[in-house]
Parts: C-alpha cells; sequence; structure tokens
C-alpha cells in the first residue's frame, strides 16, 4: 500500500517488485490462454480478448512491458482499453476514461491524492493507495505468441463484480462507448 508524502515521491522509483510479465520460455504454462501475437499488440498497444467465455481481459503493450488485467474499471465498469497510461508517484497507471481513477498496472491498486489537512497553506497532498481493486493476470510471451494466465485468486477483487454474462449483456449495451484521445 501507498502512504507517501510529496517528499517521498521524488525518491520512489518506477520499478515494482513482482512483475505480471513473464519473458519468453520454450512452452507456455498449462493453465494459459493464447491472446495473440506480440508483434500485435505492439503495434496496436492494446488488445482486448474474452478469456474461458468468461473474463475480458485487457492485455497492452507500454514502455517495453506487456500488462494484463480485467477490462473493465472496478469502480463502474469503464471501458479501460480507452484510458491513458500516466505516471503517478513513480507507479505507471491507466487512468479510467469514465471517472479518472488511476490503477496501477503492476499490483491493480487503486491511487488517490489525500489531503492530511485541507486549511493548511500551501496545501501539501500524499498519494495513497485504496489497495487491490483491479484484477491482475499474468503474461508469458512464447516465441512471440502472447498468453495471459488468469489470476485465479479466491479473494474477491472489486473488478470481479464486471466480469459477469449479465453485466456484459445488459450494462454495456447502455453504454456509449468514448473515444479514445492520444
Amino acid at each position: 500500500m501507498i502512504n507517501m508524502s510529496s517528499e517521498e515521491e521524488a525518491s520512489q522509483t518506477s520499478s515494482t517488485s513482482s512483475s505480471p510479465h513473464t519473458p519468453s520460455s520454450s512452452s507456455p504454462p498449462l493453465s494459459s490462454h493464447f491472446i495473440g501475437r506480440k508483434e500485435d499488440i505492439v503495434k496496436a498497444g492494446r488488445m482486448t480478448k474474452l478469456v474461458n467465455g468468461c473474463r475480458d481481459i485487457l492485455v497492452l503493450h507500454h514502455q517495453g512491458r506487456l500488462h494484463a488485467m480485467d477490462m473493465r474499471c472496478y469502480h463502474s465498469g469503464g471501458p479501460l482499453q480507452h484510458g491513458d497510461i500516466e505516471e503517478f508517484n513513480g507507479l505507471l497507471c491507466i487512468v479510467c476514461p469514465w471517472h479518472k481513477y488511476k490503477i496501477t498496472l503492476a499490483g491493480g491498486e487503486a491511487l488517490y491524492q489525500a489531503v492530511d489537512d485541507p486549511t493548511a497553506k500551501p496545501l501539501r497532498t500524499r498519494w495513497c493507495s485504496k489497495g487491490v481493486k483491479q484484477r491482475i493476470h499474468k503474461v508469458t510471451e512464447v516465441n512471440g505468441d502472447v498468453y495471459v494466465t488468469l489470476n485465479d485468486s479466491s479473494e474477491a477483487i472489486e473488478s470481479d463484480v464486471y466480469q459477469t454474462e449479465r453485466y456484459r449483456t445488459n450494462s454495456l449495451k447502455a453504454q456509449p462507448e468514448p473515444k479514445h484521445q492520444k
């Protein structure tokens, strides 16, 4: 969890202790799902895929790395494939296009900026974490093919709410699709 002052932000690095991307090996993990060719994902920048007939996944390529997560934002089901990638507190995040929620690519943590004393001048803010809200999945590359292994943790994560057939067929048809701006 992140809880840092503005001064501490400058000392942080963008590296993470664990990586959702595994470099090339000789064969994909047994429980993995083929997503596409790496060259196609790199060219497009992002790819979405329904995996196992039940989970909508977003796979994206950013700064030479592949990341995978649930496609819909944990907050209201916003289409993360249309979100911008930005850095907050040294962490790469996808920003939901609907309500600007910030989600770390590496861990699925929801970040927000807190103010300790709103009456203090100058205003001092710090980045905090709401904890893991978005399910992150493992990416494996084998001979130029990209595979995703679903995060099968039994612990409920808020983005799970938007992984139902009911939501897929009813809610999304009613939502206008935002235009992605570069």
